[in-house]
């Protein structure tokens, strides 16, 4: 398989991970691939990529099964409004197809927020670069490698 952005900046940054590909289905989420790898939805974490009122990218790390309250994120980021990207602005700030964001090599280094209940997890899944490609990792490996915001910004779906 193919290298992606974020399978090369893992392995720069010597992450231990596992790769899983599935059947992409546009729109389908992270039910989709959860329900491929066997796995809870909680353990699938979804990388949005939103903006801030004045337009400048982020990225969120969110539970699979959940949603973002943009009031309380922010409240903690500390501006007016957040909202998501347009695809294709979100596609321009992070370099990646959507439905294929990873956190991990992105074109430019965005200011990252990671919901802080995924810390309690042994093992998440996320997108490694591309539709229908996720990578397993211990949740602390974001810690390390990208050093997020935590935030407490999550609703029930």
């Amino acid at each position: 398989m193919a290298d992606t952005p974020a399978t090369v900046f893992l392995k720069t940054h010597r992450v231990s991970y596992t790769e899983h590909e599935y059947a992409y289905v546009e729109h389908g989420g992270t039910q989709v691939s959860a329900r491929s790898l066997g796995v809870p939805e909680h353990e699938v974490v979804k990388t949005l990529v939103m903006q801030d009122d004045a337009g400048k990218p982020l990225i969120v790390l969110m539970h699979g099964d959940r949603k973002v309250s943009t009031k309380n994120l922010a409240r903690q980021a500390g501006v007016k409004r957040i909202e998501p990207c347009k695809p294709e602005a979100a596609q321009r700030h992070s370099g990646y197809q959507v439905g294929g964001t990873s956190p991990f090599g992105t074109r430019k280094k965005l200011p990252m927020y990671m919901e802080r209940s995924i810390l309690e997890l042994p093992k998440i899944y996320l997108n490694g670069g591309r539709r229908g490609f996720l990578v397993g990792l211990a949740p602390g490996e974001i810690l390390r490698t990208l050093d997020p915001q935590l935030v407490k910004v999550a609703l029930e779906e």
